[in-house]
């Protein structure tokens, strides 16, 4: 049975191959993009089972404003797909406040407040899916990225924590964590902070010069294979806590959990030092 999906971000990359797959397939879908034209070609082909709106995410009201308008038209959207970002490179002091700002209220806000704005309507329905892209960037911290991971970090916390908030409705929540891909950056899903004389040769300077310089060889993932998985993900009977896409998502995450781990064991008695006096250590009350 054709399902139907609200997807942000479809211009390119993620977007657009998972629009292209479902279309195909004869599924709907409410796609969004800041410039709507980049769909006419698909909307020439397949006429009502595209809906498309104009939308920037970091526009809170036209986000509450877009997932109504999706789902008054539609009548019922099976699977979410938080899919609009973007990476920001550079060092932080390099950064203006407004890219900054934008890189927040995009990866961070936007993606929050889509979620959001669906969760009512996927509660009345009586269930659904939501993928939330966001990055091996969200366990592997690199020099240069600061902010972006910053928003990946956020973004697989917030998806941890959500999946247990909607399980009782029957919406499954799952976030999707890929390795780098060959998706054009010059489409917008990168921007550059205006390098500082300071900063020339140090690791953040190597990160964007290194990224500015990169081929599709030095990115290993594949859009479309990686959009097939998420769709696959989101027809799961059960849908999964994360979706690890790309082998250096697997070798980087994988490093940095290690690592992680790694510094816990080694503090365990200084950390339970600080507990107070005749205090029951072990889970918090509230795990």
């Amino acid at each position: 049975m054709a399902s139907t999906w609200f997807i942000t971000g479809t211009s390119s990359g993620f977007g657009r191959h998972m629009t292209e797959q479902l279309l195909q397939r004869g599924d709907r879908v409410a796609a969004t993009l800041r410039r709507p034209e980049r769909l006419d070609d698909l909307k020439a082909q397949y006429g009502d089972r595209l809906w498309v709106a104009r939308l920037d995410v970091t526009d809170t009201a036209a986000v509450r404003e877009t997932v109504d308008a999706a789902w008054a038209a539609l009548g019922r959207v099976d699977a979410v797909v938080s899919n609009a970002g973007y990476g920001l490179f550079g060092a932080v002091e390099e950064m203006t406040e407004e890219q900054i700002e934008r890189q927040l209220d995009t990866n961070v806000l936007g993606s929050i407040h889509v979620i959001r704005a669906a969760i009512p309507h996927l509660r009345a329905q009586g269930g659904g899916r939501i993928l939330q892209v966001a990055s091996l960037g969200g366990h592997h911290a690199f020099p240069g990225l600061a902010l972006y991971n910053a928003t990946k970090f956020a973004m697989v916390g917030f998806t941890e924590a959500l999946r247990g908030e909607l399980a009782p409705f029957g919406i499954g929540v799952t976030v999707v964590e890929p390795g780098s891909a060959r998706t054009p950056f010059a489409d917008g899903s990168a921007a550059f902070a205006p390098a500082m004389e300071a900063y020339a040769g140090t690791p953040a300077d190597d990160m964007r010069e290194q990224v500015k310089a990169l081929d599709d060889e030095g990115r290993p993932g594949d859009p479309a294979r990686m959009a097939t998985a998420m769709i696959a993900a989101a027809d799961a009977p059960e849908a999964p806590v994360r979706l690890i896409m790309g082998s250096d998502a697997t070798v980087m995450i994988e490093k940095a959990l290690r690592e992680r781990l790694a510094h816990v064991e080694e503090q365990r008695e200084s950390a339970a030092w600080t507990d107070a006096e005749g205090a029951v250590g072990g889970v918090p009350v509230w795990a």
